[in-house]
């Protein structure tokens, strides 16, 4: 399993919401590159990015600073948030960032991921934020009319290989992962699967692994020190 530590961006700093509250908000470094520094020193190869402003407006307001990120670590970088045209997946593409998560325009666009997928390949991967078994959107600030079931469904179709999927209740809350949708989703799809949301024990990434999925990010817990980053990476092997 593959381990991805997580910087999620605002105002140009590296930050983490509460239940994906923007109102609950804790900034935990003004210098987001030396973050994926420390990623780095302790082994990760992936580092998972969320430009938090960009998700709610659909801009790209962090984009110098995904670079910045990328240049500093030189490792497999994914970026996800305000993603919803093809324009702002070439930007990012061409400015070496390796994958590219569409999110709320999954969603509203109808036929936006087949093309996306057509041009890019396994360049593209969708993320599937769940609020009360519901597709949520915009940042987690609204619910969709899509199950979480019908919309991996509905992905896999469209010939997405990688699914990154967040339970909210669990996000960022530190009380355990969602064990139990994951083995759901891994029996009913044939997609990669990586698990985002409550990875908050050295005992949720071994019990992820031993499920055999394909990764897990790891955001609060590395922030405050309730996983070790370089233990977390070796367990998942």
């Amino acid at each position: 399993m593959l381990i991805y530590p997580a910087i999620d961006l605002f105002d140009g700093k590296a930050v983490r919401l509460f239940k994906g509250d923007y109102a609950q908000m804790t900034v935990y470094d003004d210098n987001p590159p030396d973050t994926a520094m420390k990623f780095k020193a302790a082994g990760a190869a992936h580092i998972h990015i969320v430009d938090l402003e960009g998700a709610k407006n659909g801009t790209t307001p962090n984009f110098e600073t995904v670079c910045a990120i990328k240049k500093a670590a030189d490792l497999f970088c994914e970026i996800g948030g305000g993603i919803r045209n093809i324009e702002t997946i070439e930007k990012y593409i061409n400015a070496g960032i390796d994958r590219v998560i569409l999110g709320t325009a999954a969603v509203t666009e109808n036929g936006f991921v087949e093309k996306a997928v057509e041009k890019f390949g396994d360049k593209i991967a969708v993320g599937i934020d769940i609020k009360d078994g519901m597709v949520a959107i915009k940042g987690w600030t609204e619910k969709s009319g899509f199950t979480a079931f019908d919309f991996c469904e509905k992905m896999q179709k469209a010939g997405v290989k990688t699914l990154i999927c967040t339970d909210i209740s669990k996000d960022g809350a530190m009380q355990g992962t969602n064990h139990s949708l994951y083995a759901e989703l891994m029996e009913k799809f044939d997609m990669q699967i990586i698990a985002s949301g409550g990875v908050s024990s050295i005992g949720d990434v071994d019990k992820l692994a031993k499920a055999g999925m394909y990764g897990a990010i790891i955001g609060k817990a590395y922030y405050t020190g309730a996983i070790d980053l370089k233990e977390a990476i070796e367990v998942a092997k």
